[in-house]
């Protein structure tokens, strides 16, 4: 699936497990329905968080967790049934609460990118549920994998935000 280290091949940025969408998830348009964009996202920072050891195991053991506090969704061309798919995320940075995150979603065997979803998390004691420094081992390895990722191309669409055109 990845690398030891969170990135993927030649420093790239962590690549999830390959998943298949759920017919449950195809709306009205025969498209995959845009919440669900968000499960794909969700289960490849699962998979990231484990390799940052902050997974369940981290949540039950050290009473440590992380909750997104923003999140920009692009969404660039249609998903459907049958479509293998694959995230790709980078850490883009991280301080002693917070983790940036950019992933693309694309199609598992064509490469091609349906979707992007960049966000920011902070690390939250579970006990107070208030934010809190990570411990320094995990620290560490989110440090590591940031100097990983940012040896890779950045991807377009880092920083966007919603907003209309300005009428000239």
């Amino acid at each position: 699936m990845t690398a030891k280290d969170g990135a993927g091949p030649q420093g790239g940025p962590f690549r999830s497990s390959v998943m298949q969408i759920e017919p449950q998830w195809i709306d009205y348009n025969g498209h995959l329905n845009m919440a669900y964009y968000n499960v794909m996202f969700d289960r490849a920072i699962d998979q990231l968080w484990l390799e940052l050891g902050i997974g369940p195991g981290y949540m039950k053991e050290r009473n440590g967790s992380t909750f997104t506090v923003e999140c920009h969704v692009r969404y660039l061309r249609e998903i459907q049934l049958g479509d293998p798919v694959q995230v790709h995320v980078w850490l883009l940075g991280g301080d002693e609460k917070r983790l940036h995150t950019f992933e693309e979603l694309r199609h598992a065997t064509e490469g091609w990118i349906s979707a992007t979803s960049e966000n920011m998390t902070i690390h939250i004691d579970m006990t107070t549920r208030k934010t809190a420094p990570f411990p320094p081992d995990i620290r560490e390895r989110i440090q590591t994998i940031t100097n990983a990722h940012s040896s890779a191309p950045r991807p377009e669409g880092i920083g966007r935000s919603v907003g209309m055109p300005a009428k000239r």
